[in-house]
């Protein structure tokens, strides 16, 4: 697991994943992506409800 988060860091600390942070922000400030995103996990929310129930 240590191997994992240091590859994450290094990667985050790197160019390129400085500029794919940055795009991650931008889109997460979207109001257009981020009502996207919402209804995407609501949509999700409601499969895992009607498996519960049964359906």
């Amino acid at each position: 697991m240590a191997s994992l988060l240091n590859r994450l860091s290094r990667l985050a600390n790197s160019p390129q994943g400085r500029r794919v942070i940055q795009q991650a922000k931008e889109f997460a400030n979207d109001p257009r992506r981020r009502q996207q995103a919402k209804d995407a996990v609501d949509k999700v929310r409601r499969q895992l409800a009607n498996r519960r129930r049964g359906h």
